[in-house]
């Protein structure tokens, strides 16, 4: 009777030890371990698709966390997304020249902000805009070009086009009758 009560106490721990370690890598996943909230200021950037970007998104220079996305809302009148991003008081010598655009960490996993500092004297300062910025690439798209060869969206050279009004159309000639 001891051995079977020490046997269930055995695979209790073994399950309750289990579940921490779900719990742990889940925290290291989603970047909850890494956020911190200190001082930060904001600074703004607009993006025609921002894929799957999501509130506490890291930001990132050269790889290195500087801080994290503080909001994300849709511009009624350019139908842009306007991204505030929260960047740590640490890094306040980001030049104002600086490029911004939304990355993915590997092939399916979760989006950032990659920050590109420019060569300006100027830095940013709390509320100023990012000028340069590049949207999201999303899968879909890239699996379709690869997929129909590079030409989608495009007219290319298929089945039953006439040649002499592709010809023309790509050198800027008006074709002659």
């Amino acid at each position: 009777m001891a051995q079977r009560q020490s046997f269930q106490i055995g695979t209790g721990l073994f399950i309750l030890l289990g579940f921490a370690a779900l719990g742990y890598l889940a925290t290291q996943t989603t970047s909850l371990a890494n956020y911190r909230q200190g001082d930060s200021y904001a600074i703004k950037a607009r993006f025609t698709n921002i894929g799957q970007l999501k509130l506490r998104a890291p930001v990132k220079i050269a790889g290195v966390r500087v801080g994290s996305v503080g909001s994300i809302v849709l511009e009624p009148d350019k139908l842009d997304a306007l991204v505030t991003l929260s960047i740590d008081k640490r890094y306040d010598k980001i030049p104002d020249d600086s490029a911004a655009a939304v990355f993915t960490s590997g092939l399916l996993g979760d989006q950032y902000v990659a920050l590109q500092p420019g060569g300006s004297p100027d830095n940013f300062k709390n509320g100023d805009e990012i000028v340069l910025t590049q949207s999201s690439m999303q899968l879909e798209e890239l699996i379709g070009k690869y997929l129909v060869g590079g030409d989608a969206g495009k007219t290319g050279d298929k089945a039953g086009a006439k040649p002499d009004a592709q010809s023309g159309e790509k050198s800027g000639k008006q074709p002659t009758e």
